[in-house]
């Protein structure tokens, strides 16, 4: 459908980012236990060194059930903002391009600007996620550190200032996520297309299950692929808000002493597989809920279609 034959207004945006955010505080708070091992693992190789089954043992073992809920209030705060700002972005984005450009021009050129699209989406979502993410982290690393999100996120202030305390991790996440959300938009974006274009109908023509199903399935894929490339990133963004890591010096310098003292061998791999996991199973759900609260709230989701079709 090109954008000139539906009105795509205030409205439609609207639609979008509550669907982001709903689709991305549900699924990031779903697979937080995950999350919480991940990060573990991230920050303490030498401890964490049985996998995720054995890290989910030793965080029970040693803190009990409740510790996997560690930072449950950021991460579902944090993710609707992040969600919202990034798929309402990159309804917007996207569809402005494609008014620009024609609906030649823009099949042509769709995957660069699902690309583009979601490079300018998440960097503005990150600057909202950010401070959320570091207290999330902080809580997963010191438990004893505050007693709640608030709590977390007043000591970090006081203790740190707000730069540090909140945005030392900006550069890792901008490195993390906007690599992540590119794969992430433009190969699900290509799967689906591909998905249709072999059964021979546009979303329009098929059932709700069979659009559920597509979404699904494209969202693994999208989500391994994405989880691997950011992966780097990642594991340096739990590093960067661990208290004391890197030295005391810039952003940039604590970047690369924490980097040096990890390798870059462990710096790609550690807790990788249970990210693969995590991400390839929260990136599908994230599609599936988004369209699905797409069509509850009666928008019909943009998607790109040879000229003439």
């Amino acid at each position: 459908m090109s954008p000139s034959d539906k009105k795509y207004d205030l409205t439609y945006y609207t639609k979008s980012a509550l669907a982001g955010g709903l689709c991305c505080s549900i699924t990031h708070g779903a697979v937080c236990p995950v999350d919480v091992v991940k990060t573990r693992i991230q920050l303490e190789p030498e401890k964490y060194n049985t996998g995720m089954i054995g890290g989910f043992r030793t965080v029970i073992k040693e803190e009990g059930v409740a510790a996997l809920s560690t930072g449950l209030a950021a991460t579902g705060i944090g993710y609707f903002i992040q969600g919202w700002f990034k798929f309402g972005g990159v309804e917007f984005f996207k569809i402005k391009a494609a008014k620009a450009m024609g609906p030649e021009k823009a099949w042509d050129n769709r995957t660069s600007i699902y690309l583009g699209a979601a490079a300018g989406a998440e960097f503005i979502a990150d600057i909202f996620l950010c401070p959320l993410e570091a207290c999330r982290i902080r809580s997963v690393s010191d438990p004893g550190y505050a007693s709640s999100f608030p709590g977390v996120a007043a000591r970090l202030v006081k203790e740190e200032g707000f730069v540090r305390g909140f945005y030392s991790g900006f550069g890792p996440i901008l490195f993390k996520q906007i690599p992540y959300t590119m794969a992430k938009f433009a190969v699900q974006g290509l799967v689906s297309e591909k998905m249709y274009l072999s059964m021979g109908k546009k979303p329009t023509e098929m059932s709700g299950a069979a659009n559920m199903g597509v979404s699904l399935s494209s969202g693994v894929v999208a989500g391994v692929c994405a989880a691997v490339i950011s992966h780097p990133a990642d594991t340096l963004l739990s590093k960067m808000n661990k208290a004391g890591a890197g030295g005391s010096g810039s952003i940039p310098s604590r970047m690369m002493n924490v980097t040096k003292e990890m390798g870059v061998v462990n710096l790609c791999t550690s807790g990788l597989g249970a990210r693969c996991v995590m991400i390839g199973t929260l990136t599908a759900l994230q599609f599936g809920i988004f369209d699905s609260v797409m069509r509850a709230l009666g928008a019909e989701k943009f998607h790109f279609h040879p000229p003439g079709h």
